[in-house]
């Protein structure tokens, strides 16, 4: 248990009331113990206060505290950047022994840092490397000539495949997979994409075999980058998939071979971004954008759910829709969209009598 105030400093946040209360938790107001603090950031979360027990609150700034029957408060001036630290504080350990299991396989040519914990049944190629302080749970598999940097979190059923480099603090959900083969093929003679692109049909009555192209390069993340479980980054073709630093990869993400993306980037649950593609700095993919191969996505760009990008985008745009298109022409684009069956019932209604014109008589 700590205090209110001590929780308060780790939050770097202003503490009232009688900070030596003690809490072991956190809860919602309305479920919120006497040992927990209670989560009422936003005005709309007070009214849980009187259905709950809890002592102490984190709050809005400027919310009267005593007011609403506690005993002490911690105000929060960014509610959702505080419960990043409140989080934080109350997290559950990881049970991960330390040292290595002995089920583990680890080639004797690996490098293993200090302070590690291996989990069992990992395996490790021959000449990986290991960070110190690296954490890596059951049936993880970190493949030959592979790095990975201090302070790692491999979670269950991690794949990371051969030659992958790997900054500082990387954390992988369960059965994320780093360093696949790229999907790519190609035909003995132009085949039906080909045909479809450059004339926009298909005539050809048969469609040769497809030939692996092979992955001769791998897969580079920068520090503090994040994968999410199911996730897929493939090698590339001759030089390295890569992603920078501080980028945060959702569940169930498909990211292909040859693409870059940059630093600070968000890339939400289920986007699948096609081969060659480059994605600047801080860009955020929201769910279920797909994005055409070798297309170029500026700066600070932020692509709405669902959409589908085709083209490139340049810097600072919101974009919007299938195609994607900025976001206040997407919103006009629907806004007619939706007027046309009035529209159309005018029309008819116009040419019936044009059309017509005894049916009066």
């Amino acid at each position: 248990m700590i205090t209110v105030a001590d929780l308060a400093r780790a939050l770097d946040a202003e503490a009232v009331g009688e900070t030596t209360l003690r809490i072991a938790g956190v809860a919602e107001p309305s479920v919120a113990g006497p040992d927990q603090v209670a989560l009422a950031m936003q005005p709309e979360f007070a009214a849980g206060l009187a259905e709950g027990r809890a002592g102490a609150a984190i709050l809005w700034q400027g919310a009267d505290w005593q007011a609403l029957g506690l005993k002490a408060a911690i105000f929060a001036p960014r509610p959702r950047y505080v419960l990043a630290g409140v989080t934080r504080v109350f997290d559950h350990p990881l049970d991960l022994a330390p040292g290595i299991h002995a089920s583990a396989i680890i080639d004797p040519a690996a490098e293993i840092g200090p302070g590690c914990s291996i989990g069992p049944f990992v395996v490790i190629g021959a000449r990986a490397r290991i960070g110190a302080g690296v954490r890596i749970f059951p049936h993880v598999t970190v493949g030959a000539d592979a790095e990975i940097g201090p302070d790692a979190l491999l979670h269950a059923g991690v794949r990371i495949g051969a030659r992958v480099r790997i900054g500082a603090r990387f954390i992988a959900q369960p059965n994320a997979v780093i360093g696949g083969d790229g999907f790519s093929f190609v035909t003995p003679t132009p085949g039906h994409v080909e045909e479809a692109r450059t004339t926009g049909a298909v005539t050809a009555a048969r469609q040769d075999e497809y030939v692996r192209i092979n992955s001769l390069g791998s897969v580079r993340l920068g520090d503090d980058v994040e994968v999410g479980a199911n996730s897929c980054i493939d090698r590339g073709t001759v030089a390295d998939t890569r992603v920078g630093d501080g980028t945060k990869i959702d569940n169930q993400v498909q990211i292909g071979h040859n693409v870059r993306i940059g630093r600070t980037c968000l890339i939400c649950g289920h986007v699948g971004i096609a081969g060659s593609v480059d994605v600047g700095d801080r860009v955020v993919l929201a769910g279920k954008v797909g994005i055409a191969d070798h297309v170029k996505i500026g700066s600070n760009v932020v692509v709405a759910g669902n959409s589908g990008v085709a083209s490139n985008i340049p810097d600072n745009r919101i974009m919007m829709g299938t195609p994607a298109v900025r976001m206040d022409l997407n919103v006009e684009m629907y806004k007619a969209l939706r007027r046309l069956p009035r529209l159309m019932a005018r029309l008819e209604a116009a040419q019936k009598p044009v059309s017509n014109p005894d049916a009066s008589d």
